[in-house]
């Protein structure tokens, strides 16, 4: 109940290429490509809060290619919010929302929710997810920790640990609050195995990973990456 308000829904309005099936007759039967604004949604959590923004951290999925991003508090206030920076590697990124654009009431309601140690967590501990699951609103689900670093590489080739927990992790959820029963954010809920033989099986990146990201994300607007030989060649495996 304390963690709800800390909570937000994020909406990613994009422009993407996609193919029109409207000129079908095309060289090889392909359609025309043509750009289209799309929108996605996913959620996000409310860490800290100065004199002037409030700083929501998410996952750099849910705000990649975005050309507007609103945040949508508790109350169902609207505001529009602005990129501080991301780091595609640990899939996190930063957002703030400017305090002059919030109302009093709004102000009111809402909460930073205080970043618990996921060191401390143990395999079988109770969590409790929340998030934007489907783009409905918030929902709030709860399981147990499964495991504890868990290895997952990604579609780019970079490999991190997780938290594996059966708390039901839904589309919508991605950059949402684990948390454990103190109401600590323990987890940002990033990916779930989705197969017809697979149950309960989503992924968090653990808080001790975030924090640090977070404050360099703040600091330069990007997480530094390596670099190899004498040329400076980023050496990221996203590039």
């Amino acid at each position: 109940e304390s963690a709800l308000p800390g909570v937000v829904a994020i909406t990613n309005i994009s422009v993407q290429e996609v193919r029109s099936y409207f000129n079908r007759f095309g060289p090889n039967g392909a359609g025309q490509s043509q750009m289209e604004e799309t929108t996605s949604c996913g959620s996000g959590v409310i860490f800290s809060m100065d004199d002037t923004y409030l700083y929501i951290v998410t996952n750099q999925h849910v705000v990649d290619g975005a050309t507007t991003l609103s945040v949508s508090f508790v109350d169902n206030a609207v505001c529009e919010a602005q990129l501080c920076g991301t780091d595609a590697d640990v899939d996190i990124a930063v957002l703030k929302v400017a305090l002059s654009n919030l109302s009093a009431d709004t102000l009111s309601q809402i909460t930073v929710i205080p970043i618990g140690n996921s060191d401390e967590l143990d395999v079988g501990e109770q969590v409790v997810a929340i998030g934007n699951a489907l783009g409905y609103g918030q929902s709030v689900t709860t399981g147990i920790v499964s495991a504890l670093d868990r290895a997952l590489t990604s579609e780019n080739g970079t490999t991190s640990t997780y938290i594996q927990t059966d708390a039901a992790i839904n589309p919508g959820n991605s950059g949402g609050a684990l948390l454990n029963l103190d109401g600590e954010l323990i987890g940002i809920n990033t990916a779930k195995l989705s197969d017809t033989d697979v149950e309960g099986m989503g992924y968090a990146i653990p808080s001790n990973q975030i924090k640090p990201t977070v404050e360099s994300l703040l600091e330069t607007g990007t997480q530094p990456q390596p670099y190899i030989g004498i040329t400076g060649t980023n050496a990221s495996l996203y590039n």
